[in-house]
């Protein structure tokens, strides 16, 4: 039985878990991002949260610029290592073997890797708590089209996605997991 409690509890996962990429004035880095969404379709407007603590907080409060790029489970240490390491003290994309090339609009790393990527424009950033949740347009999109179906789900012949539970730990969704539909009914 559920009961109410007087802590915070966090219980929003399993969920992806975006890597947010920023390049300014000569310098990039990556950080993992479990807070994130699309905030609508037309016009692509996503949104992403960064702790103002985090180096990646201020390099994308002054680019006014940044990238969301989805990797697949095989790179859950990749996404765990951006998370857990400051672009501070170290280059990620080093550490991790991570490739990349700029971004044709806003410059930001667009990882080798990822099977999606959004470049994006800050159009607004607001704080709530302890983060920041930068708003930007989505002014490119990238995509292995070989990953995906032509209906536009993912192709798990060739694409497993990681799910990130908390603690450090990630499952993944594959060809082998369980996929119910559920059409819509008119009424």
């Amino acid at each position: 039985m559920i009961e109410a409690m007087n802590k915070t509890v966090m219980h929003s996962y399993p969920g992806m878990v975006a890597l947010v990429t920023v390049s300014h004035n000569g310098e990039e880095n990556v950080m993992s991002a479990g807070w994130h969404s699309y905030i609508s379709y037309e016009p692509p407007i996503y949104g992403v949260a960064i702790g103002r603590e985090r180096h990646t907080y201020q390099l994308m409060k002054e680019a006014g610029k940044f990238a969301i790029n989805f990797l697949p489970f095989e790179k859950a240490e990749f996404i765990q290592q951006a998370g857990v390491l400051s672009g501070s003290d170290v280059n990620k994309f080093k550490e991790g073997n991570m490739g990349f090339d700029k971004g044709t609009i806003t410059n930001a790393p667009i990882l080798h890797d990822a099977y999606v990527a959004y470049e994006c424009e800050v159009i607004d950033r607001n704080a709530y708590g302890d983060h920041d949740w930068f708003v930007g347009n989505i002014v490119q999109f990238y995509c292995d089209n070989e990953k995906f179906l032509d209906n536009g789900l993912p192709n798990f012949d060739k694409l497993t996605i990681p799910l990130y539970l908390g603690r450090s730990t990630y499952t993944s969704v594959e060809k082998n997991s369980r996929f119910v539909s559920h059409p819509v009914r008119e009424y």
